[in-house]
């Protein structure tokens, strides 16, 4: 609008005409329209570019994707003896390396190791800890996000025309301070995950081979027990004929008959342990429980082993103990940002504002806590006593792997000195029942005399295959206290 037109408006409505005094006061109106059209222009230009500003960046945001839980939850955990085999050739671990498995083939125990890696849920969920590891090293490299405050205060009343707006940037300074040791205690962490999940891997394996160890020796046992069943309740057919003829007494016949029960019961129970191992194997393969495995003799080594060579090889490759190790250097980091919580943290924050009368300002302010009485003390004592633990169970770590090594070499030993001397009659023994077999077929010796020496000798070979079970579960198990294969110590 025009002066002239504000004239002629005015004027002519109110019948008069502009003097002096009315002057001043159609240039103020003009000059107050004129300038509130043009800042109400600007205000909007700005309202565009904040908002503009603030939609940008929701461009590159992440979306929401739900994930219930479903049918399809625990069919990935399904798998097949092909889909194992598949998988165990291409396996990748730090002590384990890959094979070739058919299952149509009996399987040895490095195979059971690897199939028992790649086929367990147990360890499918935990490597998910990976994921979450990644995740959290990834976090730890962003740096955080502007702080941007906006405000708004609408003029009801008073002599000023305009309405106020105000502006601030702020950002975190102390974030620039903190990146490093922020890093490298998620980075520790990271290696602690991967070590604590590879360790795991490795106890599954071992679980496997002890299994698989186990399992063949209690299936010589049952042939054992079986055998020996069969040879007794011959004997004991034989002497019932006996007795309705009068020719043995009814005593004879119950006590053949108790030893016959006690016989019936050991094979029993050794049915029921070869069966429940047999299920856990194929659970611990995430197999269904109907799955048939066929397994090789499981042959240890006969080395005799030095327990402090041991001790020093597993102080330096168990993968646990390397766990702890990668905590205690996240720990580390974690008391340095401790200490260097105790100073001020730093915010710098710049403005920008128009108050009613359209002042324009420009300013700049820095915030900190002032450390007079806090200085984060709290927090130091915290991780450092944190620290202080770490270091503990490392060292109570150490003491208990030496602890186990020793006790299994000794016990080793003396296993097979066991077996040693209860292998040393058996050749004698053997010939003396084969003889004694000879004898009842020529009629020299009766049946119950030559019954008793092949129960001697079974009594024997049960002891041997329980003294060879014991010394492939010993092995399996000085394997995991020295957290890798003992045939990388014979190479």
């Amino acid at each position: 609008m025009t002066l002239l037109e504000l004239w002629r408006r005015y004027g002519t409505r109110c019948g008069w005409r502009a003097s002096a005094t009315a002057r001043p006061l159609i240039f103020s109106r003009l000059t107050v329209l004129k300038c509130s059209r043009r800042r109400g222009k600007i205000a909007r230009k700005h309202i565009i570019l904040v908002l503009g500003i603030m939609i940008v960046p929701l461009g590159s945001c992440a979306s929401y994707n739900p994930a219930p839980l479903g049918p399809d939850t625990t069919a990935a955990l399904q798998t097949t003896t092909a889909a194992l085999a598949a998988a165990a050739a291409r396996f990748e671990h730090p002590i384990l390396a890959p094979v070739s498995v058919d299952f149509s083939k009996p399987l040895t125990a490095d195979m059971l190791a690897v199939l028992a890696v790649v086929g367990n849920p147990d360890l499918q969920a935990a490597r998910k800890r990976a994921g979450v590891a990644a995740a959290q090293v990834f976090a730890a490299r962003l740096m955080p996000d502007p702080a941007i405050n906006l405000s708004y205060d609408r003029r009801l009343s008073g002599p000023d025309p305009f309405d106020a707006l105000a502006g601030q940037l702020a950002y975190e300074l102390t974030a620039l301070r903190d990146q490093r040791v922020a890093n490298a205690a998620a980075r520790a962490a990271a290696d602690q995950i991967h070590f604590d999940i590879a360790w795991r891997e490795w106890q599954t394996a071992q679980q496997a081979k002890l299994l698989g160890a186990r399992i063949s020796g209690l299936s010589k046992t049952v042939g054992l027990l079986s055998a020996a069943k069969a040879d007794e309740d011959d004997i004991v057919a034989r002497m019932m004929r006996a007795v309705s003829w009068g020719d043995l007494s009814g005593e004879s016949l119950e006590m053949r008959k108790l030893s016959a029960a006690q016989l019936t019961s050991r094979l029993r129970q050794a049915k029921r342990d070869l069966s429940a191992s047999r299920f856990d194997l194929t659970r611990l393969l995430g197999l269904p429980p109907e799955t048939k495995i066929s397994l090789a003799d499981f042959i240890p080594s006969a080395r005799e082993w030095d327990a402090k060579l041991l001790l020093e090889d597993a102080t330096s490759r168990r993968l646990d103990l390397r766990a702890l190790e990668a905590g205690y250097v996240s720990q580390e980091a974690v008391v340095h940002k401790a200490v260097l919580d105790q100073f001020p943290k730093l915010q710098l924050t710049i403005s920008r504002a128009q108050d009613t009368a359209f002042n324009q300002t420009v300013g700049s302010a820095v915030s900190f806590i002032l450390p007079l009485w806090n200085r984060n003390r709290g927090g130091i004592a915290v991780a450092e006593a944190t620290r202080a633990q770490l270091r503990a169970e490392y060292a109570a770590r150490v003491f208990a792997t030496r602890a186990d090594i020793a006790t299994l070499v000794d016990g080793l030993r003396l296993a097979r000195l066991q077996r040693d001397e209860a292998a040393r009659p058996m050749s004698s023994l053997e010939r003396l029942v084969a003889s004694s077999d000879a004898a009842v077929q020529r009629g020299d010796m009766i049946a119950p005399a030559a019954s008793a020496l092949r129960q001697s000798l079974f009594e024997k070979r049960a002891l041997l295959a329980a003294l060879d079970q014991s010394i492939a579960e010993q092995t399996v198990a000085l394997e995991l206290s020295v957290g890798h294969p003992l045939a990388w110590l014979e190479r």
